[in-house]
């Protein structure tokens, strides 16, 4: 299926976007742009950064994936004549919906930083004035945020939507004006991140050694286990999706003295964590982690780092986290991670 000029536009916005650690991370994040009535959207599993170099996008049917979502349904019918194998976005819904010919959704870490704050709409209030903005508590991804979405651009015009525990969604005339306005939105939000203590690379090299554990290639991810409050934070609970859908619920810890080898961790059934925090030492990950695991560890460091030690959060509950991993679409994202 031919693809229109613009998508050039799209390729080359997301690519940068996607490079941008503190807007993207991984597989996390997706564009579109629409064409009379074909959506093209990022495909699940696939990465902004790769949008130069590899075939990311879909065509979707736009008024026929508008007319699932009025059914409850969030299949997400593709174009006539489109071939691709890969499947279109778990937030297609989002973008279809979003009347703008370019919407932008990114996990920027200085607006989740602000959304896992009880006291978010407040301070969003000030922050955002002058802006067409809607604040959403939190949603599951998919068809659940797609509803909500509908319902508060039902009301008033929405340029800005800041998802409570998720992160934040544009829309532009242009990919251009797309990436201004997320580059508006992050100045206005922007926290300073605190400084953490190094970590004990000495102590990490030995705990790590004759294990299936290594230390992680971002020197960042150590901030959260040897900053108190980062720490706090971590093994308090889940801030967002993409952390349970890649690392799993709340960050585990190594006691003094206990061991990373595997016999050691296998305390239950469950597979041993892919990453772990060693209270003022320092971070692991697990040899065989996905670079999107790795990505979300590097996440969690740039968010907590920027939660001030008296900021009121707001963890996933236990019912948001077992939705994110029984789901068969994250599954998939995940699959399509791990062989990237």
């Amino acid at each position: 299926m031919q693809q229109p000029a613009q998508i050039n536009d799209l390729r080359e916005m997301s690519a940068r976007v996607g490079r941008n650690m503190l807007l993207v991370q991984g597989a996390g994040g997706n564009s579109s742009a629409k064409d009379g009535d074909t959506l093209w959207v990022k495909a699940s599993g696939t990465w902004l950064s790769d949008a130069t170099d590899k075939d990311i996008f879909v065509p979707v049917a736009l008024s026929a994936a508008l007319a699932a979502l009025e059914q409850g349904d969030e299949r997400v019918p593709l174009a006539p004549g489109a071939t691709t194998t890969l499947r279109a976005s778990i937030e297609t819904s989002l973008h279809a919906l979003m009347p703008h010919p370019v919407v932008l959704h990114v996990h920027s870490v200085n607006t989740i930083a602000w959304a896992v704050r009880t006291d978010a709409p407040a301070e969003l209030t000030r922050r955002l004035a002058g802006l067409n903005w809607r604040y959403l508590d939190y949603c599951h991804p998919g068809l659940p945020l797609a509803q909500a979405v509908s319902a508060a651009i039902a009301r008033e015009p929405v340029d800005v939507l800041i998802l409570g525990n998720h992160g934040l969604v544009v829309g532009a005339t242009t990919c251009e004006a797309a990436e201004a306005m997320v580059a508006d939105v992050e100045q206005r939000l922007a926290v300073i991140p605190r400084e953490a203590l190094a970590a004990d690379s000495d102590a990490l090299r030995s705990i790590c050694a004759g294990t299936d554990y290594r230390v992680p290639s971002d020197p960042r991810c150590h901030g959260i286990a040897t900053d108190r409050h980062n720490l706090a934070v971590a093994t308090g609970g889940s801030l967002y999706p993409d952390h349970v859908v890649f690392l799993g619920r709340a960050m585990p810890t190594l006691g003094h003295g206990d061991s990373l080898r595997a016999a050691d961790l296998k305390k239950t059934d469950a597979p041993p964590p892919v990453a772990i925090l060693i209270p003022g030492i320092g971070s692991v990950i697990r040899k065989d982690a996905s670079a999107g695991a790795e990505a979300m560890l590097s996440c969690l460091a740039l968010v907590t780092c920027r939660l001030p030690p008296n900021a009121p959060i707001h963890y996933l509950t236990e019912q948001n986290e077992n939705a994110l991993l029984n789901w068969d679409a994250e599954r998939y994202r995940q699959q399509l991670t791990a062989s990237r």
